[in-house]
């Protein structure tokens, strides 16, 4: 019998084997904590997904390199600067600061993975983060993910962490995560990081494979704005320190659900912090011919400025949604398309249902968090993306965001 729970105090956003901590090493303004650090007291497997930018940054390259041997025992990650677009010096300061935290460390270099976050096309301050390193050893606690969670921030309004336990027989397991992100948020991941501890015992395939599955339903399916990033990364470690293994039936189906639900959530809060965003949206799409194709008309609705404008303004402007399915790329017929506000029909066969209804739908709006379900009526597969209203708050966080 599992009993699946979510832990969410600091004290017990711990996982068995990892300490973690963050210091300000003066890379972001205003003095707060931007360098922070995992360890692990024994080597791990290792598993990441990374972005599908075609443009990536050199903690990103260096990382794709470094994963293929499945594992690692420390992750360095700064915010302030991506360290992305900077060419040769990139990849060699990328290298340093992995090659100082592993010597503060007594570990090879090679089982240190680095993330960065920030701004593009700035070198990177490996002086201060060097200088910080020593400090940085100091903070490692049991208790210290949190602060890791705060230091890796940028435009996020509040640290994101959560933690989950699964009991099987005797014997528990925990997975923790962090992650940050609230601007360029599109799938294949964004400008967002993530972290996952877990004291489960697993080779690097499993735990691969167990990852994919769960980016693909969590990270793979928000948007904030339609942009991605050039450093997404996800890293999972896993020390076995549990006893339990991904090698065991029960064990990978449940850690898959806890994997699944700590991911999913961190993605959701994720979009609930999008910049200036005041609603978190689902839209599902019901009825198409191919998954493809409703994730296709998910995402075209998400991301359309008109979409979002007007669910900031709270306007049910069910042309909007419609005018944006049409223009999705894919065949539909208009006259027999379906469009709920959670369990208000606004559109019935391509057609509104009048003012009646569309008062209903204005109350829906005024609320923090609901779903827009389209039913294409053409097939039986469906795809749900989740998303955020567009604000004049997110025009002014991004205008200025190097000043």
């Amino acid at each position: 019998m599992c009993d699946t729970r979510e832990i969410g105090s600091k004290m017990k956003l711990q996982v068995p084997g990892f300490v973690a901590g963050a210091v300000a090493a003066g890379l972001k303004k205003g003095g707060s904590m931007d360098l922070g650090r995992i360890f692990s007291e024994v080597p791990a497997s290792a598993a990441g997904v990374f972005t599908t930018n075609q443009i990536q940054a050199a903690p990103v390259l260096l990382g794709k390199k470094r994963i293929k041997s499945g594992r690692c025992q420390a992750i360095v990650a700064n915010s302030g600067n991506a360290n992305a677009c900077t060419g040769k010096r990139g990849i060699e300061d990328a290298e340093g600061v992995a090659r100082a935290a592993a010597t503060t460390l007594g570990i090879h270099e090679d089982l240190v993975m680095v993330a960065s976050t920030g701004v593009i096309g700035r070198h990177l301050n490996t002086s201060a983060i060097e200088a910080a390193m020593p400090r940085l050893a100091d903070q490692l606690s049991p208790t210290g993910l949190y602060d890791l969670a705060q230091a890796i921030m940028t435009t996020d309004t509040f640290p994101k962490a959560l933690s989950r336990q699964d009991s099987i027989g005797d014997k528990t397991f925990t997975v923790a995560a962090v992650a940050k992100g609230a601007g360029m948020i599109q799938p294949d991941m964004a400008t967002m990081l993530c972290f996952v501890c877990t004291d489960l015992g697993a080779g690097p395939d499993l735990l691969g494979q167990a990852l994919s599955n769960a980016v693909a339903t969590s990270f793979n399916s928000i948007t904030v704005d339609g942009d991605t990033s050039t450093n997404d990364t996800v890293l999972l470690l896993a020390n076995g320190l549990s006893g339990l293994n991904l090698e065991e039936t029960v064990c990978a189906s449940a850690f898959q659900k806890v994997l699944d639900e700590v991911l999913f959530t961190l993605a959701l809060q994720i979009v609930r912090d999008g910049e200036g965003a005041t609603k978190l949206v689902s839209i599902r799409v019901t009825g198409a011919s191919s998954k493809a194709d409703a994730t296709t008309v998910a995402y075209t609705v998400a991301n359309s400025s008109l979409v979002k404008t007007a669910l900031f303004g709270e306007d049910a402007n069910w042309g909007r949604i419609i005018a944006a399915v049409g223009r999705a790329g894919i065949p539909i017929n208009q006259d027999i398309i379906d469009i709920y506000f959670d369990d208000v029909c606004m559109v019935k066969d391509g057609q509104g249902l009048g003012q009646q209804v569309e008062a209903a739908v204005t109350t829906i709006l005024k609320s923090n968090r609901f779903l827009i379900t389209i039913d294409l009526k053409l097939g039986s597969h469906a795809a749900t993306v989740h998303t955020c209203d567009l604000s004049t708050d997110y025009v002014r966080i991004n205008a200025d965001y190097r000043s």
